[in-house]
């Protein structure tokens, strides 16, 4: 069996994924939509919105498409899903009733607790009642609280206030930020977890589901876990924060529950899960769900599986993913992102990237913000560049991978110098 595969998206998660499905014996044709210079090399780039469903349907009839892989949230909440499988396609990514997981927050706290998964406390408030979402904090007094946008604001839609001025500030800019004020029609305000983050990726075909691998991200833009939320400044793989019991209590208490109770609810979950969590005294509980690979951990992830992944994506899609095996290598892997200066305020674009080409064989440099202009690779947005690399330790990952990034530069490029560093405390 020979796939012609179609990938829609266009940053480092996609290059990750094309670069995975590139080597799949599988693959007839790979076609990425709109993709990158990166994704160019492993793949044949095309021309498409990924707003247009009809066109996206035009395309797979003419070019024979076999599979059609959703990487980014928006389409998939969309209803991309739905759309194409109604025509007759078969699509990798969860239907738009199943992607509320993470399209909406209020729907998957609501869901959480009516199925007993550990999450945090909340409360919902409309956009008109957020004088009522003011005194409720006020009248609970109970600091950090965490606000966030019900609806997808690109990660950055959640607040960690300290004080009843901060709640104050950051409502006043949930309704007046262009950018923010759409996704926050509905406001969840939830209990602030103590703990420590990770983030669990698991592969469902609806009715079973199996652990890919767990990563720790890296959110805020400076180093020391310090400055703004962004949509990640870089990961590690695996994190000594979740240990085999707690991985096993996540798989009992969260993974197996959620699929269940998708199911139970007739809207099963078929494509990528992400649960967001966080490790407390109590153990594991939902931060949040995503509805696709985290970006930028998919790129720190997919370097390690040694399964064929077009072969479980095309299981997942064929409901027999119970047949299959994941394996994974015994490497720890690194992943750091370079930004542009400024990010994730705002910042230039069209700044000439160099020494990619000096980058050693064992790394993998994966493109999210850029383009090629008369012979030059250009910066093109706000996280342009993740270099990976793998290493028998964590400590070696992240030497091996800071080797690397010391190699590539572009004016005001940015990075975090800290990227897994926490993890290693555990081994101590």
């Amino acid at each position: 069996m020979i796939l012609n595969v179609l990938l829609l998206g266009s940053g480092g998660r996609e290059h990750a994924m094309a670069w995975s499905i590139s080597k799949s014996e599988l693959l007839g044709n790979l076609y990425v939509a709109p993709g990158n210079p990166g994704t160019a090399q492993v793949a044949q780039n095309v021309d498409l919105s990924l707003d247009d469903f009809d066109e996206i349907q035009s395309f797979i009839e003419v070019n024979d498409i076999d599979l059609t892989v959703v990487g980014p949230e928006k389409p998939l909440v969309e209803g991309i899903v739905d759309f194409l499988e109604e025509r007759g396609h078969k699509v990798f990514g969860p239907s738009k009733a199943a992607a509320r997981l993470e399209g909406s927050k209020k729907f998957a706290n609501t869901f959480m607790k009516e199925n007993m998964i550990p999450t945090a406390d909340y409360a919902a408030f409309n956009q008109d009642e957020f004088d009522n979402a003011l005194s409720y904090v006020r009248q609970k007094n109970e600091y950090p609280v965490v606000l966030k946008a019900d609806g997808l604001a690109g990660g950055k839609g959640v607040f960690i206030c300290e004080t009843e001025e901060e709640v104050e500030k950051r409502l006043n800019q949930l309704q007046e930020d262009a950018k923010l004020s759409d996704a926050a029609e509905t406001l969840v305000i939830e209990e602030f977890m103590e703990g420590e983050e990770a983030s669990v990726f698991v592969l469902s075909d609806g009715e079973s589901a199996k652990i890919i691998h767990n990563a720790q991200d890296h959110k805020r833009a400076k180093d020391g876990d310090t400055g703004l939320n962004t949509g990640g400044m870089g990961a590690y793989c695996p994190t000594p924060v979740l240990t085999e019991e707690q991985m096993h209590r996540v798989e009992k208490e969260i993974v197996l529950p959620t699929i269940s109770a998708m199911v139970l609810d007739d809207q099963p979950y078929k494509g990528i899960l992400y649960c967001g969590l966080m490790i407390t005294e109590d153990g594991p509980k939902v931060v949040e769900y995503n509805c696709r690979f985290g970006d930028p951990e998919c790129q720190a992830i997919l370097p390690s599986l040694e399964s064929d992944f077009l072969e479980l994506i095309w299981a997942t899609v064929e409901g027999n993913l119970y047949e299959k095996e994941i394996k994974l290598d015994n490497q720890y892997r690194c992943c750091v992102v370079l930004a542009s200066g400024g990010y994730p305020k705002s910042y230039e674009k069209g700044k000439e990237i160099t020494g990619i080409g000096e980058v050693g064989g064992e790394a993998i440099v994966f493109h999210a913000g850029t383009r090629q202009e008369d012979g030059k690779l250009l910066t093109d947005g706000g996280r342009v560049l993740n270099v990976v690399c793998g290493g028998d330790t964590l400590e070696d990952a992240i030497r091996n991978t800071y080797v690397e990034v010391k190699k590539i530069s572009f004016d005001n490029m940015h990075c975090r110098s800290d990227i897994g560093v926490k993890g290693l405390a555990y081994f101590d």
